[in-house]
């Protein structure tokens, strides 16, 4: 049964990069651990496209980003001293914990033109390793299982499902998958989590009685859920346990909103580290981020 509907928002992250923002939303902030979503074009990059298209080195906390992409690269620098190209079916598995700083950087499409499509989503991390130490994984191949059945192939991005489990180290029970679906084909969400929901970033779906296209999130209620492909599909699947309440503040994720203000201070005072290979530029605090300083008595 379908809880909720989400649509995407399309939200412009400058420099003609454009995304369609689907989690958090007003109705629905999380599902399982998954705090923010956002679906990446599918745009066209032509070659030697502006530096601004570019996400300039910007801090985290407190949570796990993960991009994976269905076409296109990305080149990936962080606080840690790691250079890493994303490319499809291969997944940049990033915990901040206490703190990292990145950046995201489209150097292919600037050399030879590119044609971006992907997810990003956020990961909050249970409030015992909020203040973990940072670290980052690129994985490929094995590290992402995959099957396939008759007129579908699927790939677990992320954490355990369909009796199968991914390499990324997770810090609380969720799945991530992406489904190829044919025409006419069914599949079902793993039933085992108590918070689900599917994302259509390509094609159509049928289920529970109505159709459903490129740009919605379905949230579903915990039970046996089949779906059917009306068109050629790509769907996402993603859920898991609920970590608890969190609270959001530009990019930092926390239980706490002391410490996302710390977090912001942090920042503003250049206090976080930027990545070895990528100094020379940064995102600052976008003004209103910190709430009007009192001034001292006199």
């Amino acid at each position: 049964m379908i809880e909720l509907t989400i649509e995407q928002r399309r939200r412009s992250l400058g420099g003609g990069l454009e995304v369609g923002r689907v989690l958090p939303h007003a109705r629905r902030r999380m599902v399982g651990p998954f705090i923010f979503f956002d679906h990446l074009g599918p745009l066209d990059l032509p070659q030697g496209v502006d530096h601004h298209v570019d996400v300039r080195p910007h801090p985290h906390i407190g949570l796990s980003t993960v991009t994976y992409l269905f076409s296109g690269e990305i080149m990936h620098r962080d606080s840690l001293g790691a250079e890493q190209a994303v490319r499809p079916d291969a997944v940049n598995w990033m915990t901040a914990g206490r703190g990292i700083t990145h950046s995201e950087r489209f150097e292919k499409a600037r050399a030879m033109g590119d044609h971006l499509h992907g997810i990003q989503a956020w990961v909050a991390l249970p409030r015992e390793e909020e203040e973990s130490a940072p670290s980052f994984a690129h994985l490929a191949g094995a590290d992402l299982p995959h099957w396939a059945e008759a007129g579908l192939h699927g790939q677990l991005i992320a954490g355990s499902a369909y009796g199968l489990t991914a390499a990324a180290r997770t810090h609380s029970p969720l799945f991530y998958v992406h489904l190829e679906l044919a025409a006419s084909t069914r599949a079902e969400l793993p039933a085992t989590y108590p918070e689900r929901a599917l994302y259509i970033a390509r094609g159509r779906i049928y289920l529970d009685h109505q159709e459903y296209e490129a740009g919605q999130m379905l949230v579903v209620s915990p039970g046996s859920t089949w779906f059917e492909a009306v068109e050629p599909s790509t769907v996402m699947l993603l859920g898991g346990e609920p970590v608890g309440e969190r609270f959001l503040l530009w990019n930092f994720v926390s239980s706490s909103k002391e410490r996302l203000t710390q977090a912001a201070m942090d920042w503003q005072a250049g206090h976080m580290k930027l990545p070895d290979a990528d100094h020379d530029e940064f995102i600052p605090l976008p003004a209103g981020t910190l709430p009007p300083q009192t001034p001292p008595a006199t």
